[in-house]
């Protein structure tokens, strides 16, 4: 159940409120008078400000200033509610539960391929997941060429999840894609756990993989570290997102 400090129910109260803020000023006099986009401008402007006031995550202080007149522009485009429902469907399928994971959909380069491929073990037998697996290509990749490696991926987006599947069946019986919730799934039977998540969820995933994890198996993260516990490893790497794998061993 979505808490109300949950950051998508504060945003909402941020636009509710600045807007009735604004369209009482407009009520209440008559001095200043602007066009609906004008206004719509201005409810972004004060809602934009209030986020950044909150200390909200910067990303939301541009989504504050284009909400309302992005609103308002769509609106006059007179375009079919049809489109909007299949738009929506297309992001609650491509994103599943973006709103209460806070875990965008990120793919992780090449660069991340190449460098995991060097942190896994060459001879002796090992499991690896990728928690958040996506469109699969990470396990398909690492599978294809570490045959004494056994590669999982569970992802909870529809979409991701299909796209991966039906990669998985042209990909080596070593790896295996599985639709579910990861923080649900026990960490327990894996030598290499490996998240690419965001910042939120960092903490929750250290004390459920200090809580399941075996000693001496190993939690990488893509771009994103865990607060107050410093990684046993970092490397930096050039690719897109300038990303760094951080390692840490249970």
């Amino acid at each position: 159940m979505l808490k109300f400090r949950h950051p998508v129910i504060i945003a909402l109260l941020i636009q509710v409120i600045t807007l009735i803020g604004v369209g009482s000023f407009i009520g209440f006099q008559s001095v200043i008078v602007l066009n609906i986009f004008a206004w719509a401008m201005v409810q972004g402007f004060l809602a934009g400000f209030v986020s950044y006031y909150l200390r909200m995550p910067k990303w939301w202080i541009p989504i504050h200033l284009v909400f309302m007149p992005l609103a308002i522009v769509i609106l006059a485009l007179n375009i079919s509610s049809t489109w909007f429902l299949i738009l929506f469907l297309c992001l609650l399928f491509t994103y599943g539960k973006t709103y209460k994971t806070q875990v965008p959909l990120y793919l992780s380069s090449k660069s991340v391929n190449q460098a995991l491929a060097t942190l896994l073990p060459k001879q002796s037998q090992f499991s690896f997941i990728d928690i958040g697996s996506g469109c699969g290509g990470l396990v398909s990749n690492l599978a294809n060429t570490h045959k004494n490696g056994l590669f999982y991926g569970i992802e909870y987006a529809p979409l991701p999840f299909l796209i991966s599947k039906l990669r998985s069946m042209f990909s080596t019986p070593t790896s295996k894609i599985v639709w579910g919730d990861f923080w649900k799934h026990d960490f327990s039977s894996y030598d290499v756990v490996y998240a690419y998540l965001s910042p939120v969820p960092m903490a929750s995933l250290w004390q459920k993989a200090t809580q399941e994890m075996r000693p001496g198996s190993f939690l990488i993260s893509n771009s994103f570290i865990i607060p107050d516990i410093p990684p046993d490893k970092s490397i930096k790497l050039d690719d897109f997102s300038n990303s760094t794998l951080y390692l840490w061993k249970i």
